[in-house]
């Protein structure tokens, strides 16, 4: 099979080009149309404001707040922000107790959720499950409220229970408690704590039924990872019902497999094994066997978005105290449009200046760097908008920044390129072959560039701050897309130019003239021979400029080559005058 012509090579990669843009723009259309997309990237906490949350932890009764745990708190929060797709999030603590998380834009109810939940996870067992009211059914079938508890009922266990369902652990007092206690009423719907060593009063999260609990048996702290996804029947199909993966790690594995064995042998409530987040029960399956590996697989009534909310919040950990919302208000910008404006101005003079150099050191050829730094900023638009679009990326000053040094960095590729095809004319070599060869000469240059500044953006994004951590992205997007712009655009060009008459003729205006170049021009094109005189002098000319751009190890060669032939003339003068 005959190899593909660099015409034919050129046209592919310019038709590769041309998909990858029809792709990202249709997407991207089709996003404003049927969703939430638009057209514009969205903006930053710094450039378009947000909201700001003041959270205030909930102490009990001589609880103090260590900076410890407020520090292990706003990384936690830090994590289920990150995880929730907003990006350019700002958490600080503010004096010594709250927690102040400024989000950029109007924060939805599940973003809210994910920031003040505290995500504290416990197994408990059943021991006594019931109607969600306080209401008692007298004799005459009347419904009646329970009776308010009397403090003097007996309060400990009558025996020592021996396990969490130990029905010992219900004395008089806490029936009576249960009895009393309302899933509706104000105190039910608050955040419910007790010791993890004592039952628990709770309802589920919808109020449907009422809980009694024994003490926690599997602690959430011994979850090492959790995901969602939909739940799967025993055959592989999917149920349609979505549920939270946990894995534990050993010691959670062996407690979950030794209540789970035990429960598995009770029947009725006390077969249950309640999941209990934040004092509510979520979820209170029946046990039907001993789940020994580990990993267990929570359903209720979640949907997409609340599985992933606790999957998230499992994930990374429970915060070390729960919250309460002491204020959210929304806060304006803090750079506004005035320094955007400002960064914007600076990137269209920076792009003028590269404009102006490109068009006084290559004539005509510059033209193809501006084409390319055009192509390129299209694709870096269109990727910017979609990542804001599908991924809840935001645009602040810091990424505008990277794209304004992005210029600067994009255009030296070209450059790169540009003086290769030089050199290679400088050899003698045709247009269309110092194209090939010089793009082969380039490209291990220009990769390696390009390998360093994505090393960089990459270690600046991980280890960096927030703020910082915007313009190591918008480095590293530019990076990638740049290396597509050099394979599939520029260089594909080129080949094409070089079909050229205009380039091909070695036209002063193209930026390839031989003369310019010091170099002998061996394109297809024929030259005008010009008068002895001006020859001699362009000779002289070019054979200074060819001297100048000689490397170290290419005027070393030279000078052996021209002493070697300064010795062998003296070798045949001698021998003539011997003769």
């Amino acid at each position: 099979m005959a190899k593909s012509t660099p015409v034919k090579k050129a046209w592919r990669s310019l038709s590769w080009l041309g998909a990858i843009i029809v792709v990202l723009l249709v997407t991207l259309i089709a996003g404003v149309v049927f969703s939430n997309a638009t057209l514009i990237p969205k903006l930053a906490l710094d450039l378009e404001g947000g909201t700001e949350i003041i959270l205030a932890p909930q102490l009990s009764n001589g609880q103090q707040v260590q900076q410890q745990q407020l520090d292990q708190a706003v990384s936690i929060i830090r994590q289920r922000i990150d995880a929730s797709g907003v990006s350019e999030a700002q958490i600080s603590t503010e004096g010594s107790n709250n927690i102040v998380v400024s989000l950029p834009g109007t924060p939805d109810q599940a973003t809210l959720n994910r920031i003040k939940s505290s995500a504290k996870l416990d197994f408990r067992p059943v021991l006594v499950a019931g109607a969600p009211t306080n209401t008692v059914v007298g004799a005459d079938g009347k419904s009646t409220p329970a009776p308010t508890p009397n403090p003097s009922l007996q309060s400990t266990p009558s025996s020592k229970p021996t396990n969490g369902s130990d029905q010992a652990w219900v004395t008089p007092l806490l029936q009576a408690q249960y009895d009393a206690f309302d899933c509706s009423s104000d105190a039910a719907k608050s955040t419910n704590v007790a010791s993890p060593d004592k039952p628990l009063i709770t309802c589920d999260e919808k109020g449907t039924t009422k809980y009694i609990l024994g003490p926690v048996e599997v602690r959430g702290q011994d979850i090492s990872d959790a995901s969602s996804g939909l739940v799967q029947s025993q055959s592989g199909v999917s149920t349609g019902q979505w549920g939270v993966n946990i894995i534990f790690n050993a010691a959670g594995t062996k407690a979950f497999s030794d209540v789970t064995t035990r429960l598995n042998g009770l029947t009725g409530a006390q077969n249950q094994f309640a999941i209990v987040l934040d004092g509510k029960v979520i979820s209170a399956p029946a046990t039907q066997a001993a789940i020994t590996d580990g990993r267990p697989q929570i359903t209720g009534n979640f949907d997409q978005t609340s599985a992933k909310t606790l999957a998230d919040q499992l994930k990374f950990g429970a915060l070390p105290f729960s919250f309460q919302v002491q204020s959210q208000n929304t806060i304006s910008a803090t750079l506004g449009s005035s320094q955007l404006l400002s960064g914007l101005i600076a990137g269209v003079i920076g792009l003028l200046l590269v404009m102006i150099y490109t068009l006084f050191q290559y004539r005509l050829l510059g033209l193809v760097t501006i084409t390319s730094l055009g192509v390129a900023a299209l694709l870096t638009y269109l990727t910017i908008s979609l990542l804001s679009w599908h991924y809840g990326y935001r645009l602040s000053l810091a990424g505008v920044a990277g794209l304004i040094v992005a210029i600067g960095f994009t255009a030296d590729s070209f450059i790169v390129y540009f003086e290769r095809i030089r050199d290679e004319l400088r050899d003698g070599r045709g247009l269309e072959s110092a194209v090939e060869a010089g793009w082969k000469r380039a490209q291990r240059t220009i990769y390696a560039s390009k390998s360093t500044n994505l090393l960089a953006a990459v270690v600046l994004y991980v280890l960096a701050a927030a703020n910082v951590r915007g313009f190591a992205f918008t480095l590293g997007l530019t990076t990638i897309i740049d290396v597509i712009v050099v394979v599939l655009f520029t260089h594909p060009t080129l080949q094409l130019l070089a079909k050229t008459k205009f380039f091909n003729s070695g036209s002063s205006w193209s930026g390839l003239d031989p003369n310019a170049l010091g170099a002998v021009y061996r394109g297809a094109a024929q030259f005008r021979a010009p008068s002895a005189a001006v020859s001699a002098g362009k000779a002289a000319s070019s054979s200074k400029e060819a001297a100048r751009r000689q490397t170290i190890a290419e005027r070393k060669a030279a000078e052996l080559v021209s002493a070697s032939s300064g010795n062998s003339s003296t070798d045949r003068s001698n021998d003539g005058k011997d003769s």
